[in-house]
Parts: structure tokens; sequence; C-alpha cells
């Protein structure tokens, strides 16, 4: 067998696992494409939608290269630890200007106050 007649058959078998699956669990499925399967969901605000489900088996690249799913995932870990790292870092630097704005406000108030005061007097 050729590898594309294999992937087909690979892709139709867990496509119909898929459908199997979702449909055990109480899911409207509906077959959108050969490698393609939907489900109709109401969201959070009760306005309908749908969940669509994609299933590929990759070839990897035109290079020769094979589709490496554990680099990927290695690597979509690390740019998720960076985004949370810089998320951090902008979280802490919103606070701190925050509490420097707020103090230079107070700043400002007690100064106009001294003033208001001053000319009382």
């Amino acid at each position: 067998m050729s590898k594309k007649v294999t992937n087909d058959a690979l892709r139709a078998m867990y496509v119909d696992n898929l459908i199997e699956v979702l449909t055990a669990a109480g899911e409207e499925v509906l077959r959108v494409g050969s490698n393609e399967i939907a489900i109709p969901v109401v969201d959070g605000e009760g306005e309908d939608n749908y969940v669509v489900f994609k299933v590929q088996v990759p070839t990897g690249s035109r290079d020769g290269d094979a589709y490496d799913a554990y680099g990927l995932a290695q690597e979509y870990e690390m740019k998720q630890a960076e985004k949370k790292e810089k998320k951090e870092k902008a979280e802490k630097a919103k606070a701190a200007k925050i509490a420097r704005d707020q103090k230079m406000r107070e700043q400002k108030q007690a100064a106009a106050q001294a003033r208001a005061n001053k000319e009382r007097v």
C-alpha cells in the first residue's frame, strides 16, 4: 500500500472513532468533510455555534523532515511559559505604576490641601 492510502485509512479510522465517542457522549455529530466533523453547541450567551474537529496525518515538510509532535509540544510549552513570564512582568510593572501614580496623587492632594490651608491663614 502507498503511504497516502495508509494515511487515509488511518485518518478515516480516527474520524470514525471520534464520531463514535462523541455520539456515545450524547453529541450530535455532523461529518462535514472526509477528515472533519462538527458538533452543534450552544455558547454561554445562548447562541448556536459549532465545535469543529479536523483529523490529519501529517507527512512532514517537503525537505524530508519528519513531523515531530514531541518537539512541537515542547516548543509550545516554552512559548506558553514565556508568555506567562511576560504577563507576570507586565502585571508587576502595572502594579508598580499604579502605586507610583497613587502616591503622586496623594502628594498633589496634600500639597493642594497645604496651599488651601496656607491661603486661609
